[in-house]
């Protein structure tokens, strides 16, 4: 059996915006926004796709945030992932800078991470990444490959752009 010697150099990183949050309840904090009807419908359409990649997260780093919450129960049972979610604090409206900060702190025995957070940070980081420079939408998925061993060298990384899907995309 030849075996691929990069294969093992790689990293893969999953983005994924929350699904559409609801804004009906002006007394709600920003964090406490659940997710509203297309966010509900949105966020296992998206997690279908998720649970159809041959690279599958064996971590997940999520906002603390209700609506990244909830679209992570919802997309991660959809896709039949036993992943396990980290929450952490740093990824709320962070910047694409602390959002680096956050994925290079990964134990390097995880070679695939899904990250859901907010935007721009996300949308930032998608171009920090790929120099692709695009919204992501709510619910949206990129999944960005990296030609490194180690989540610690993340931020020196250029990586390829390996699929982009909003749920817009599977409607029809």
């Amino acid at each position: 059996m030849v075996r691929n010697p990069r294969l093992h150099l790689m990293k893969h990183l999953f983005l994924l915006r929350h699904a559409k949050s609801d804004w009906g309840d002006p007394s709600l904090l920003d964090s406490e926004r659940p997710l509203n009807k297309r966010g509900l419908e949105a966020a296992p359409l998206i997690g279908r796709v998720l649970g159809e990649q041959s690279v599958r997260p064996t971590l997940v780093l999520c906002s603390p945030a209700v609506r990244t919450r909830e679209t992570a129960t919802l997309a991660l049972a959809a896709a039949k992932l036993d992943a396990h979610v980290r929450f952490d604090e740093r990824i709320y409206e962070a910047s694409a800078s602390r959002l680096l900060e956050v994925v290079a702190e990964t134990e390097d025995a995880h070679a695939a991470v899904l990250l859901i957070g907010h935007n721009p940070g996300l949308s930032e980081l998608l171009a920090h990444f790929t120099e692709d420079v695009r919204a992501m939408p709510t619910a949206a998925l990129a999944v960005i490959s990296l030609e490194t061993e180690n989540w610690t060298a993340i931020d020196r990384t250029r990586g390829r752009l390996e699929m982009f899907v909003k749920p817009r995309d599977l409607d029809s």
